[in-house]
């Protein structure tokens, strides 16, 4: 079968579960024909990212978050203005989304969690199966952890988790740990995780390693760093001017997003501060590192993944990055053990040969009924 994925371009999360994917597809002898990224004037793809995933890549201008002077917290009555006021380029990125479809005829269309991905499906209505993946679809099982108080937020964000969907025929809700799905409206499934983190050797290391998906937590970092000067921080954050390394501090380096030498030294860290970004602190977890969330200000999305993350037993949540109160809880937690971890990531095979059978079973109805044969991508393996 030929897949073609659409991803959200924010922070490193939904790339690295692409990449994953990506690697699944060549493992059960599929093929991954294109990659649409929607882009960000704030961000620029990793070159891990092109590097990674063996299929095309094109760029297109999506729908992103807005932040304030400090590029820390999210703000979502700009959010929405800035955005409205580009539905004309967006337009334009839904017909580069049609031109790529047409052209190379994928069997199955994958969104990670990009707006357009669902508004394509919607308006569009390719000859394609239409999957969605990420931790937001968990949002439809009762036990999903939603922040209390929130009204406004919570709704927003569910509109905006039901739109990045319209139509799906698979929502994969990625989830820490496993949970019971009774639900046909979606699956829930283990977290995509690339096998350059299942290759890593765990070591205990003497440093913080920090990831930040918005460069305004620079300044909190650096005040936290200076306030526990005996703590080794290595940081890792996207700022599109950032040299490769910078040091403002003796105990404290700040780095650009390089997904080999970030998952090194998570494999050898004492710990990850981080905002609550799912991928992460899933990759923590298989390593069996503790993690301290610090959800995103003003984004709900993240607040319920560090409630998430917390009850699943990665860590702790905390609104700043203080790498001293991190460093007096760790000898008090009580992790998840990784061997559960690691037994539920590797279901992904099974589930991934179920859905794609689910696939050629209907495909095979459809054209039977129309007294023709499958094309040879649906053919049964």
């Amino acid at each position: 079968m030929k897949f073609m994925f659409i991803v959200q371009g924010e922070g490193r999360g939904h790339m690295t579960q692409a990449i994953a994917f990506a690697n699944l597809l060549g493992t059960e002898g599929h093929e991954l024909v294109g990659v649409v990224v929607g882009k960000s004037s704030r961000r620029r793809i990793p070159d891990f990212f092109n590097r990674e995933v063996k299929a095309p890549i094109h760029e297109v201008e999506s729908p992103n978050f807005e932040c304030d002077r400090s590029s820390k917290k999210i703000l979502i009555k700009k959010t929405l203005w800035k955005n409205s006021l580009r539905l004309p380029t967006f337009w334009g990125s839904l017909k580069k989304i049609d031109q790529r479809v047409q052209e190379t005829q994928p069997d199955v269309i994958l969104n990670f969690y990009d707006l357009l991905g669902g508004f394509y499906n919607f308006l569009f209505r390719p000859n394609a199966h239409f999957w969605v993946i990420g931790h937001q679809y968990l949002i439809h099982h009762p036990e999903f952890p939603f922040v209390p108080n929130k009204a406004v937020d919570k709704a927003l964000f569910q509109i905006n988790t039901y739109l990045t969907a319209i139509g799906a025929d698979e929502r994969l809700a990625l989830s820490f740990l496993p949970k019971e799905n009774r639900s046909a409206s979606f699956r829930v499934v283990p977290p995509l995780l690339r096998q350059e983190v299942k290759q890593l050797v765990p070591k205990d290391g003497d440093f913080y390693l920090a990831y930040m998906v918005n460069p305004g937590y620079a300044k909190e970092v650096i005040y936290f760093a200076r306030q526990n000067p005996s703590l080794q921080i290595k940081a890792y954050w996207d700022r599109k001017e950032a040299a490769e390394t910078e040091h403002p501090l003796p105990n404290l380096s700040f780095h650009r997003v390089n997904d080999q030498t970030f998952l090194q030294d998570m494999a050898s860290c004492k710990g990850l501060v981080c905002t609550a970004g799912f991928e992460s602190v899933c990759e923590a977890m298989y390593l069996g590192k503790p993690v301290m969330m610090i959800p995103v200000a003003g984004q709900y999305e993240q607040a319920c993944n560090a409630l998430d993350a917390v009850a699943s037993g990665a860590g702790i949540a905390a609104d700043c990055f203080d790498f001293g109160k991190f460093d007096q809880s760790i000898p008090g937690l009580e992790l998840r053990p990784s061997a559960q971890i690691r037994d539920w990531n590797g279901n992904w095979p099974v589930i991934f040969r179920r859905l794609v059978c689910q696939v050629e079973l209907q495909e095979t109805s459809i054209l039977s009924e129309k007294g023709t044969k499958p094309s040879r991508s649906l053919q049964f393996r």
